[in-house]
């Protein structure tokens, strides 16, 4: 979010899932979207079949890859280093959209100056992808007509993660790929509300809809419906700078809700420190977590299925729930658990909703994305914001005629190193992801049978190259260890992924592969390198 702002003005996946098959080209990157998102992988595919070309790039050789039409194995941590390379063979070439950049873009002089001296062979050295695909895919991305991006958290979850999210942009602007059927910049979100939870404000530094607390007009508008007098003018923190602040009591009381940090967090060991230092917390769930584990109360609430409301989700789609069965036991709304703890704190006239519908129009008053939006109309059909009024129709393209921000913005980014690289120890370089029939920490699909049968336990993806010299087998026990811990798993010798690079899913507590990731921070969005990581694996004698 934090460079797409910088860039376009405004934070969000600009296209929509549909519209991918309108692609001609479409560049996958830092997303293995057939486990992580199947539904718009299958959209892929079908653009593919219509005469799209696709270029995967990826540590690892995911399924888009063998199915796509130009592979790049680039090494972790390396996304800037590849997506300038592609910018300056456009610019090298004459690629670039000279109409789209005079009209509709600054900084690209600035821009073009600070790749002068980048070369491909500068590239290949970083990346590992050889110089004649780097330039063929730039080449592809850029001649296509209908461009589109669609990435995931294999670029956000960097220490570099806004870098990426810039270098992507200006790959976009440049080619003038954005506010046009089939092209854009897409992230796709990790879950089913991320899009909504972060436009309702759930984050530090702003208000609903992405309005800053700094901004003295903004603050008074949300006083002003809310009657109060006293809202906080300077962002507060992020989950991550809340876990690092715990064990400096600084942080003495969290409320944690929907989340499970002791298996999604980097460094577990110092997940588990700060919960236990904490004098008070709270979760707030579906199941008995194993965060839920470390707390004093546990608030039970309920599925999709037992409550109703509205859901936004990754194209910014807002979409109508009802309930379809009643809450078991003492489970009750999400909703309704907040408003009583808001009342038993005495905040009860803010909090006296009676129904999720009014909520939502307390949203509406405030958040312009969601001004037209209302249970009448979404009982028909889910609407894409911005809608800012009744008789709009909702904005499947953002940018068509203008971005945010006035003018798309160029911003030049150097590449930068991971916070941890390999050496004698740990000559390997560890990134995770998902598998498709488990999700995220487990907290659902590991209490299916079926779904855990599929994938019971962890495993290491792991090269023959390093395998061989290692004395590794597929279907051993390794144990895999890093500066910060060990863990045992099961490895998995393949072909996929490439020589001096391991890859682990992050679902398993019993093998929870953020045991060795490191706490280093993105600068500006504050997101853990959960990504990168230099590890050894030995097989258990």
């Amino acid at each position: 979010m934090a460079g797409l702002a910088i860039a376009f003005g405004s934070g969000a996946m600009t296209n929509s899932i549909a519209d991918i098959e309108q692609s001609r080209c479409i560049f996958v990157i830092g997303s293995d979207t057939s486990s992580q998102h199947p539904l718009i992988a299958s959209r892929i595919m079908r653009a593919k079949d219509k005469g799209a070309k696709i270029i995967v790039a990826d540590p690892r050789e995911i399924q888009l890859a063998l199915l796509g039409d130009l592979y790049l194995p680039l090494r972790p941590g390396t996304n800037v280093a590849l997506v300038n390379a592609m910018a300056k063979v456009i610019l090298d070439r004459g690629l670039e959209n000279k109409d789209f950049l005079a009209q509709r873009v600054e900084g690209f002089d600035v821009f073009k100056e600070a790749l002068k001296d980048f070369s491909l062979d500068e590239a290949e050295k970083i990346t590992g992808v050889p110089a004649k695909d780097i330039e063929k895919a730039a080449v592809m991305y850029a001649e296509s007509g209908a461009s589109a991006i669609v990435y995931a958290m294999g670029i956000t979850q960097h220490t570099t993660g806004t870098d990426n999210v810039l270098a992507l942009a200006n790959l976009a602007l440049i080619t003038g790929s954005i506010g046009r059927p089939g092209t854009g910049v897409n992230p796709l979100r990790g879950q089913n509300n991320v899009q909504g939870a972060c436009d309702m404000g759930a984050l530090p530094n702003v208000l609903p809809g992405y309005q800053a607390v700094a901004d003295t007009a903004i603050r008074k508008k949300a006083q002003d419906l809310w009657g109060v007098s006293d809202l906080p003018a300077k962002p507060g923190l992020t989950s991550s700078e809340m876990m690092e602040s715990a064990p400096e009591d600084k942080v003495k009381a969290m409320y944690i809700m929907g989340e499970n940090p002791i298996i999604s967090d980097p460094d577990l060991k110092h997940t588990r420190e700060s919960l236990s230092r904490l004098e008070f917390l709270a979760v707030q769930d579906i199941f008995l977590t194993e965060t839920a584990r470390f707390a004093h109360v546990v608030l039970p609430s309920c599925s999709w299925a037992e409550k109703e409301g509205t859901f936004t989700n990754t194209e910014r789609r807002v979409q109508l729930v009802r309930q379809a069965v009643e809450p078991p036991g003492e489970a009750r709304p999400d909703w309704q658990i907040i408003c009583e703890l808001a009342r038993v704190m005495g905040a009860a006239p803010l909090f006296s909703f009676g129904s999720p519908e009014e909520v939502f129009e307390e949203v509406r008053k405030l958040t312009p994305q969601y001004a037209g939006i209302s249970y009448r109309r979404l009982a028909r059909a889910g609407l894409q914001w911005p809608c800012p009024t009744e008789d709009h129709p909702g904005t499947p393209i953002l940018h068509t005629k203008e971005f945010t921000r006035g003018k798309g913005k160029l911003t030049p980014v150097t590449y930068k190193a991971p916070a941890e690289e390999p050496d004698e120890q740990y000559p390997l370089i560890l990134t995770t992801g998902r598998v498709m029939s488990q999700y995220h920490t487990g907290t659902m699909t590991r209490r299916s049978p079926f779904l855990e049968e599929e994938f019971p336990r962890s495993f290491v993806e792991i090269n023959p190259e390093d395998a061989q010299r290692r004395g590794v087998r597929s279907g051993i026990e390794v144990e895999v260890t890093s500066r910060r811990g060990a863990i045992r798993v099961n490895a998995l010798v393949t072909e996929g992924i490439k020589p001096g690079v391991v890859f682990m899913p992050f679902h398993f507590l019993e093998g929870a592969a953020n045991v060795l990731t490191l706490r280093k921070f993105d600068p500006v969005a504050k997101i853990p390198g959960l990504k990168v990581c230099a590890v050894e694996v030995k097989p258990v004698a």
